[in-house]
Parts: C-alpha cells; sequence; structure tokens
C-alpha cells in the first residue's frame, strides 16, 4: 500500500491506497479506537481486483494530525470521511467500518446514503451498548489521571487492548503501533480528547433509522470479542434490512488481525451481491 496525506477541513489525513480504479465501486476502510489503519493490513490484499481501495488514520490516530480541540466524536470523524471522498473523487464507496469506524459507517449510511454502495459492520459499536464500562470507569477518573504520565496510562492500555486479541502475538505487536502516538505529553492529551468523545448519543440518534438502509450490508463479529459481544451485532442485522450475520469461531474483539482471512472472504461476498 502506498501512503499520503490529504489536507480536509484544515487538518491533515494520512490514508494508505491500493488496488486499481477498475469497474468495481471503491471500498474503505475505517479503524476505531484506539487504532488506526495498520487494522486492515492483512485484509486489504484479500479485496478482489478491480477495487480501489482507502484506509484512512481518522483524526488523532496513526500519523495523522492531533486534534488539537476539534472534536472526534462519530459525527464529526463522519463529515471529515465524506470531505476525504470528495478530495480523493470518490462518489460513493462500500464502506467497512471496524468499532467506532463501525458507528461512523452507520452514520455515513443513514445520513449520507448516496454515497454508500455497500455497507459492512465489524465488531461496531451501535445503539447505546457502548462504551465498556472499562471506558466508562477511566473517564470518571479522568480528574486524577490526565496529568499522570503517558507511560503510565500506557501501559494500562496495552493490558487492557490485549484483552481484545485471540493471537496475543499479534496484538502485542499491533498494539505497540497503536500507542505510539500517544507516548508523549502532547498524544497523552489528544487520547484524552478520544477517550472523552467516546459517546453514544451519534450511535442512539441513528438507531431507528437503520432500517432506512437498502444498501447490502455484511455484519461480521468475533465470537469472543469482550468489548462488544455479538448480541449487538444480532440486533444490528434485525434493525438493517436484509442485513447478513457471521460469527467468527476464531476472532475476538480485533476480528481483521485474529482472522483476516474471514473478513477478507465476507467483504468478497458482499461486492459481490
Amino acid at each position: 500500500m502506498r501512503g499520503e496525506f490529504v489536507d480536509v477541513g484544515g487538518v491533515r489525513l494520512y490514508y494508505y491506497a491500493a488496488g486499481t480504479r477498475g469497474v468495481g465501486e471503491p471500498v474503505v476502510f475505517l479503524h476505531g479506537f484506539p487504532t488506526s489503519g495498520h487494522l486492515w493490513s492483512d485484509v486489504v490484499p484479500l479485496v478482489p481486483v478491480g477495487h480501489r481501495v482507502v484506509v484512512v488514520d481518522m483524526l488523532g490516530y496513526g500519523r495523522s494530525d492531533r486534534p488539537l480541540g476539534r472534536p472526534v466524536g462519530i459525527r464529526a470523524h463522519a463529515d471529515r470521511v465524506i470531505e476525504l471522498m470528495d478530495a480523493l473523487g470518490i462518489n460513493y464507496a462500500c464502506v467497512v467500518g471496524h468499532d467506532i469506524g463501525g458507528g461512523i459507517a452507520q452514520w455515513l449510511a443513514v445520513r449520507h446514503p448516496q454515497r454508500v454502495s455497500r455497507l459492512c459492520l465489524v465488531d461496531s459499536v451501535a445503539f447505546a451498548e457502548w462504551p465498556t464500562r472499562d471506558v466508562k470507569l477511566a473517564r470518571a477518573m479522568l480528574p486524577l489521571t490526565r496529568h499522570l504520565p503517558a507511560t503510565w496510562l500506557l501501559s494500562i492500555l496495552r493490558t487492557d487492548l490485549l484483552r481484545g486479541y485471540q493471537d496475543h502475538d499479534r496484538g502485542l505487536r499491533s498494539i505497540e503501533q497503536y500507542v505510539r502516538p500517544f507516548a508523549s505529553p502532547e498524544g497523552r492529551d489528544a487520547f484524552m480528547e478520544h477517550l472523552l468523545a467516546l459517546d453514544s448519543a451519534d450511535t442512539v440518534a441513528v438507531a431507528a433509522r437503520l432500517k432506512e438502509i437498502v444498501v447490502p450490508t455484511a455484519i461480521v463479529w468475533g465470537r469472543h470479542d469482550r468489548f462488544l459481544p455479538p448480541a449487538i451485532g444480532k440486533r444490528l442485522q434485525e434493525a438493517i434490512p436484509g442485513a447478513t450475520f457471521e460469527v467468527v469461531p476464531s476472532a475476538s474483539h480485533f476480528s481483521p488481525e485474529d482472522a483476516p482471512a474471514k473478513i477478507g472472504d465476507a467483504i468478497a461476498g458482499l461486492l459481490a451481491r
């Protein structure tokens, strides 16, 4: 994959591009909290030939700019994705979202339906079923913890994230990439901005309109997801007309890394519908 920066609304977003501009619609990959486009590294090569692929680092993650007070909730990220698609000349795309990225994808499908040709939700936030109890506790403790050294906070984050992997060796390697942008005092502040923005209000706002989604939709979930249980995926399937729902036995929350072949198969099947 090749990567570059693009200016979007006064900030620089980093994105990876792959594939070619073939007859199939583009595929846009959206990661969640607190990861980056690296999440999709083993999935992207499995996208069928003929599709342009764009893998985004959301604002404040990966190589993209830090938020510096700019909003980083689902709605704000979704607005930037639309601006990014405009900048790249993408009129519509198959949108694949994991975790918070799945919430962004839902927002796009409901609020910008003409820009979403197909929808794939992977271990996605939804409804009022998030953030997790641990995240709520961490936010409640912010007055005590927000000025602690970044190394202390990241040690806790590493331990928590590892619970989202079945493949712990892979998890250890990837987590180091994910926490790197937060390893300085400025990075710690950016992490706190993300933490405070984890709010289910935006997914609740679109929940009643999920029934309006008419594009082909695939929902894929890791059976061992400890953060967002598969029951959420089943509820999404019931809310979105015609959606398929697949549970991946060998995966936890970070299923694009635990079971990339299964996620790749699901996307290929979706693109063929």
